[in-house]
């Protein structure tokens, strides 16, 4: 199935405030601080977020299958398929071509779910800082578990402050031996309860454990379950490609109830 990206101009604007402003409430709510230089910052980080959530369900969309990495596919027009089945750039083809045809030539490819969550994170980059910038930050993308460019900056930590557009894990620790492909799936935070998994769909978290515990081994004892390990894109890096765009809200911070600080010249919310 051929997938769309969703037209945010179409997207109306009181809509799209306040799927900004839900994630601040969230933000808000959590005892973690969030410190911004500026509120650019801040209004990038928002905005990459909900991108990363619209180029999780371009992904769903798209035809793209799941597969283990000895058994994995791509679009040859664009990709090197590596040895480990991983993908690499080919010479002289832009990163944001490439990239793109995975999400609207999606039944071309096939891969596991920690190569699909990489991807949807260069794909809601690209979308907030354009093709020029992303195409020459990102001139040697490869494709394959654990292997992402510097310049995306991925950050790890462990806590419960999930947020839209942040990658989240849940462990199947009695994971069948022949089928280790389900010991785990990388999520996608993509709303409330709500996590985009590459050959699992769009689940709440108690559908994607459900479907985690009829992968087990026999006589299995310990349940799938959501660990507090989160994966975020580096927002505060990226933040200086920041591409203003007239379809990108800009909320007014000082009409939503939170606590938003300014000291000194960093912005802090919590």
């Amino acid at each position: 199935m051929q997938g769309r990206a969703l037209n945010m101009n179409a997207v109306p604007y009181s809509m799209l405030e306040a799927n900004k402003a839900q994630i601040l409430r969230k933000m808000a709510q959590y005892q973690t601080i969030y410190r911004y230089d500026n509120i650019m910052q801040l209004d990038f980080e928002l905005t990459t977020r909900l991108r990363i959530v619209e180029a999780s369900y371009l992904l769903y969309r798209s035809g793209v299958r799941f597969a283990t990495f000895k058994e994995s596919e791509c679009n040859e027009t664009y990709w090197l398929r590596t040895e480990k089945g991983g993908f690499k750039l080919k010479e002289n083809v832009l990163p944001s071509v490439a990239l793109n045809d995975i999400f609207f030539n999606g039944s071309l490819y096939a891969f596991e779910c920690a190569v699909a969550i990489v991807m949807v994170f260069y794909k809601g980059v690209l979308e907030s800082i354009g093709e020029r910038d992303f195409n020459q930050l990102f001139t040697n993308l490869v494709l394959y578990s654990g292997n992402f460019d510097e310049d995306l900056n991925l950050q790890n930590h462990h806590g419960y402050d999930f947020l839209e557009g942040d990658c989240a894990y849940f462990k199947n620790p009695d994971y069948h031996e022949d089928t280790p492909q389900w010991q785990g799936e990388n999520t996608v935070i993509v709303g409330d309860d709500l996590y985009f998994g590459h050959g699992v769909g769009v689940k709440s978290a108690e559908g994607i454990i459900e479907l985690l515990n009829k992968k087990r081994k026999e006589n299995a004892t310990e349940s799938a379950y959501l660990t507090s390990y989160i994966t975020r894109v580096g927002f505060r890096y990226l933040s200086q490609f920041y591409v203003h765009r007239d379809v990108l809200v800009e909320v007014d911070y000082d009409k939503l109830p939170l606590v938003v600080s300014q000291i000194g010249s960093s912005t802090y919310i919590g």
